[in-house]
């Protein structure tokens, strides 16, 4: 029993003094190696590899899903899709990709992992958000298909920009629920990859140190993230400061420890515009440093209670921030929709066919992170079923019909007409709930203060409708 007692006291200790300097120049990694019987001659323990391939595969299938030519090349698109979603082959790296001034060290994503895919790690929970009572899977390959037929990812008639839908419902479906819904939340119990054995037969590294590890691997942030401002992470992200990626000064940025991927940017995109009263990214990146000290500092045994508490704390941290970012995202979209039909309704005629590609685009990302939001481990219940009924299957289109469902062969179905303004009320009120949900801060493109007159505009037009 004292044995116990000191054990998690001389741990507790090391963790305090550990996370003292956690915050400034802290960088994730190199862990030593605490395995007790490993006899090999690795010293790292960290180890993301499969899941910096997945931020890989994601980002070369949105760019994939622009290929279309309108149906032509659709069954070959799509083939070329799922190969992306499944990593068959020796596949091309699309995205992130060199460019003349931020090269790319991996050219393959073989050269970051050749086992790791998105389909085996995909949300596979019914998603009510989509039409059809698909799961996550069943939707991800129906979008695939419909992006496939498309016009460069273009769909005028229903309103989707498909490399935007699958994007951001990825970022959801696989990078945030595999994070904070398996390996920072049932990875992170007694039982469940103890840290006093090793991950998997042979490997150098603990159950928890690899778990904590993989989950860290999703959030996309670089190693060094604690050194970067929103803006340096941002301009990574945009492949536009090879000097803030390149921390080792090889001259090309390893995208496995130096790139920012789609989680981690958002997150620096809400701490650099808005109110810029938020902190999200150095937030979530010094929880996850915080919690992999706490797990190092066991040395190889198995984590105490309180070390098991100290470590959930953290993760707890990491679900809850990662949560606002993306209903910060969500907000932030709801408004563009918002700017963008008020646009519209202005515009000649000549110019409303640019603003509603436009249009379109921003209703992907406010559908996709949408749809995101509700797949962590939360139960969103009532206030999923409301942002669903805002946001609607598809959105308003030119003739004012909407997406309501799919038939027997998958196509869409248009049953009803909405006006534009009803559809502006219905944004509004999207960043209201977001607001009182999820207390969201940054409030990029907020738009909460035209509700009341809106509201009151379309309610007096309605009144004279019905003298």
């Amino acid at each position: 029993m004292l044995k116990a007692i000191f054990k998690t006291s001389a741990a507790l200790a090391v963790i305090t003094a550990l996370g003292a300097t956690a915050s400034a120049n802290g960088a994730y990694g190199p862990f030593p190696v605490t395995l007790k019987d490993y006899k090999g001659e690795k010293t790292n323990t960290v180890s993301y590899s499969g899941q910096i391939a997945r931020q890989v595969l994601e980002q070369s299938l949105k760019k994939l899903a622009g290929k279309g030519n309108g149906g032509e090349n659709a069954a070959e698109l799509e083939t070329q899709m799922l190969s992306y979603f499944n990593n068959e082959g020796d596949l091309q790296i699309l995205a992130p990709a060199s460019k003349d001034e931020f090269p790319v060290k991996q050219k393959t994503v073989g050269e970051i992992s050749s086992s790791a895919n998105i389909a085996g790690k995909f949300y596979k929970g019914l998603v009510p958000s989509y039409p059809g009572n698909l799961t996550g899977v069943e939707v991800i390959e129906h979008m695939i298909k419909m992006a496939a037929k498309s016009n460069k990812g273009f769909d005028a008639e229903n309103g989707y920009d498909w490399g935007q839908m699958i994007s951001k419902f990825t970022m959801g479906a696989m990078q945030y629920n595999q994070a904070v819904d398996n390996y920072l939340d049932e990875k992170m119990t007694a039982d469940n990859k103890p840290n006093n054995q090793a991950y998997s037969e042979g490997a150098h590294y603990t159950g928890k140190e690899h778990s904590w590890d993989e989950g860290f691997g999703y959030w996309g942030a670089p190693a060094h993230a604690l050194d970067l401002s929103a803006d340096q992470a941002y301009a990574i992200a945009k492949q536009t400061d090879l000097a803030a990626a390149d921390v080792n000064g090889d001259g090309v940025v390893d995208l496995k420890s130096e790139m920012v991927f789609g989680p981690a940017y958002y997150a620096a995109g809400a701490d650099r515009s808005g109110t810029k009263s938020t902190n999200y990214l150095q937030t979530i990146m010094k929880a996850y440093l915080d919690g992999r000290k706490v797990i190092t500092a066991a040395d190889g045994e198995a984590l105490s209670a309180e070390e098991l508490i100290a470590v959930k704390g953290h993760a707890a941290t990491i679900a809850e921030q990662w949560e606002k970012v993306l209903a910060e995202a969500t907000f932030k979209y709801a408004g563009s929709v918002y700017n963008d039909i008020k646009k519209i309704s202005a515009a000649s005629n000549e110019d409303k066919a640019k603003l509603y590609r436009t249009y379109v685009k921003h209703w992907g990302e406010l559908k996709g992170f949408a749809m995101a939001l509700q797949t962590g481990k939360n139960n969103l219940g009532a206030t999923a079923v409301e942002l669903n009924k805002l946001i609607g299957f598809g959105p308003v289109t030119m003739d004012f019909s909407y997406v309501t469902g799919i038939d027997a062969e998958g196509n869409f179905i248009r049953e009803r007409k909405m006006h534009w303004s009803d559809y502006q009320l219905n944004m509004l009120k999207v960043q209201k709930l977001l607001v009182d949900t999820f207390a969201v801060k940054a409030k990029v493109n907020d738009a909460t203060a035209d509700l009341a007159a809106l509201a009151g505009k379309i309610e007096a037009d309605e009144n004279a409708e019905t003298d």
